[in-house]
């Protein structure tokens, strides 16, 4: 029996969830199917999303795929930024200090206010009329 070696780490940002998991590879990254770049609209969101690849210095080490759902591209983005840096922790612990440095192993808490009654938005409330 050849047991393959796997990370897995989850990662949430406003409305999203990222589910990731690390193989040893060549560094190829898989999002819900689709390669990163062909996934997300924006190569910058990809960028966003290798940072703790890159401050590990492990870009072309691990394959990494994950499984999104919920949000937006930005806020998925976030979440498998976060979900990578989670796995890499369960990779090696020497990681640590690295990822707390640049701030990636904080998770985001900003979501959206809910709308309140009597208001047109979270917190807009109608306009004043004098007369």
């Amino acid at each position: 029996m050849d047991k393959k070696v796997i990370y897995r780490g989850t990662g949430r940002r406003k409305t999203s969830v990222a589910q990731v998991i690390l193989t040893p590879g060549e560094g190829n990254i898989i999002i819900n199917g689709q390669p990163a770049l062909e996934f997300f609209p924006y190569e910058t969101l990809v960028q966003d999303l290798k940072q703790p690849l890159e401050a590990t210095g492990t870009t072309h080490d691990f394959d990494i795929t994950i499984n999104v759902k919920g949000g937006g591209f930005t806020g998925q983005a976030g979440a498998a930024r976060l979900g990578i840096a989670r796995a890499l922790l369960e990779a090696s612990e020497d990681y640590r200090k690295a990822l707390r440095n640049v701030g990636l192993l904080t998770r985001d808490a900003r979501i959206k206010e809910r709308k309140k009654y009597g208001l047109r938005g979270a917190r807009r409330a109608p306009q004043y009329s004098k007369r």
